[in-house]
């Protein structure tokens, strides 16, 4: 398994904030990842960490003028809102009949790398300079001689545990719609009428269903026998398992989104509109696992076409444990169709898929819920969610928060007081360091360093990552 390389870039504090427009608001750390696994930045993003491109940044949240919460969405009891199945309605009748308005709608502000990166000259001026000779680790049989200096000196030396994250995870654009709570069903709305007179409901014979249910559930399993030659490999089964699923008649129920995303199109539907995956350049290694999904894991372009053209581009990190959307490009004049919420639902029903082959990955991460800036608190919509807490770093329902980031943009959510980081760093000496192509524990190269102790940085790194990712991943230090 190829270990994590990071470059520590330490802390930027003071510069503009494209949230509440502070010229001097934002406080973060940074570090570039040369190569990352993808069980290192699972446990990063548990820890309130994200990645733009190679950078990999944390803002200090008791410190930085918007403070920015890590959320996540439950996709597996995702439920659409009213806004949301109305965006899936728009697409839906655009694809099929050619007719939606196009008047302007409010597109939900795109949580843009832009605003954390580009109006921030440090990161630039951080990227790496150094070589790709220098970031190799030599044998392993060196490494070893080193791991032996270390237990020569009296030192002791255990394996560090990998603790398997619980948890479970853009920037996305999307309509400012209000939070609704899930839609009732249509049922519900309707009053009853009385029973007419009869002898009743023959109890041998199978319940009644609509004429219309019946009729999708055969194009269902008609599209699905077409598509055992020709649907895209690595989404098959999970397509299949979904499509099977949802294809029964559901009385009584409101609609889940594969109702809307899976839905056959006529033979006669003014548009096509067909999505494409493949992997792409980032630092994430690209792994794949017996019980992993079948596309493996790493980060990956979705394209979306609209009869021949491409209209949008999204940018997803399948991990571990959670489908994490990084960002999302559209071609305005599509606008209308809001791409960014409409993106959002299909990569929470990818999540759902993906979760069937690979049952811990259920979560699906939506960056920074920030909800001092009200422009962007639409992805608190996204119910049941959780936030991240900033100090202990579990997990808490979002209507739990709520009412404390009321009161106060920063907020410690997990309420034991006598809580702390479990992940937090206890020995410095075992972090993993790459010195002069060699691996070795922060205790043997302390030793060895020569010039002015780099301590207080290194203990910076290592309590912002936490004991488990120091141990794992490579310090390089030059």
């Amino acid at each position: 398994m190829p270990a994590a390389v990071v470059e520590y870039k330490g802390w930027k504090e003071g510069y503009g904030c494209g949230y509440c427009g502070a010229a001097r608001g934002k406080v973060s750390a940074g570090m570039w990842a040369h190569s990352m696994t993808v069980q290192d930045y699972q446990d990063l993003i548990d820890r309130g960490w994200r990645r733009s491109g190679k950078y990999v940044y944390k803002p200090i949240m008791n410190q930085t003028c918007c403070p920015q919460y890590t959320i996540r969405c439950r996709a597996l009891h995702f439920q659409a809102s009213k806004s949301h199945k109305k965006v899936l309605k728009k697409m839906l009748k655009f694809i099929s009949k050619g007719d939606v308005s196009k008047v302007a709608s409010e597109e939900e502000p795109m949580d843009s790398h832009i605003e954390d990166v580009a109006t921030c000259d440090f990161l630039y001026k951080s990227e790496s300079q150094v070589s790709q000779s220098d970031l190799t680790p030599l044998a392993v049989d060196q490494a070893e001689r080193v791991e032996n200096e270390e237990k020569d000196s009296g030192e002791t030396k255990e394996e560090g545990n990998v603790q398997k994250v619980e948890s479970d995870s853009v920037q996305v654009c999307a309509d400012k719609d209000t939070p609704v709570p899930a839609e009732p069903s249509h049922s519900a709305k309707a009053a009853h009428a009385p029973p007419k007179p009869g002898k009743g409901a023959d109890l041998s014979k199978p319940p009644c269903r609509k004429a219309k249910d019946i009729r999708k559930e055969r194009k269902l399993q008609k599209l699905l026998q077409n598509q055992m030659g020709t649907a895209e490999g690595s989404q098959l089964q999970g397509d299949q398992a979904f499509l099977l699923q949802n294809s029964k008649s559901k009385t009584n129920q409101p609609k889940n989104i594969e109702d809307f995303v899976f839905v056959p199109l006529p033979d006669d539907a003014r548009h096509k509109l067909e999505f494409t995956r493949f992997l792409c350049d980032s630092p994430l290694e690209a792994e794949h696992a017996p019980n992993g999904p079948e596309c493996g894991y790493g980060s990956f372009h979705q394209q979306y076409w609209l009869d021949g053209k491409i209209i949008a581009v999204g940018v997803i990190d399948i991990l571990p444990y959670c489908v994490s959307s990084v960002y999302l490009y559209y071609d305005p004049d599509f606008s209308f169709l809001s791409l960014g919420v409409y993106s959002a639902l299909r990569e929470i029903a990818f999540t759902r898929q993906l979760c069937v082959k690979a049952p811990d990955l259920c979560f699906y991460y939506m960056g920074f819920y920030i909800h001092s800036c009200p422009k962007m608190r639409y992805k608190g919509q996204y119910r049941p969610s959780d936030l991240l807490c900033p100090e202990t770093y579990v997990w808490t329902p979002i209507e739990q928060c709520l009412p404390l980031l009321e009161h106060s943009k920063y907020s410690r959510f997990n309420q034991d007081g006598k809580a702390v980081d479990e992940g937090r760093l206890k020995e410095l000496g075992r972090v993993r360091v790459l010195h002069k192509r060699t691996v070795m524990p922060y205790s043997v190269y302390k030793k060895r360093r020569k010039g002015p102790s780099d301590e207080a940085s290194v203990q910076q790194y290592a309590s912002l990552v936490g004991q488990t990712c120091s141990e794992r991943m490579l310090l390089f230090r030059s």
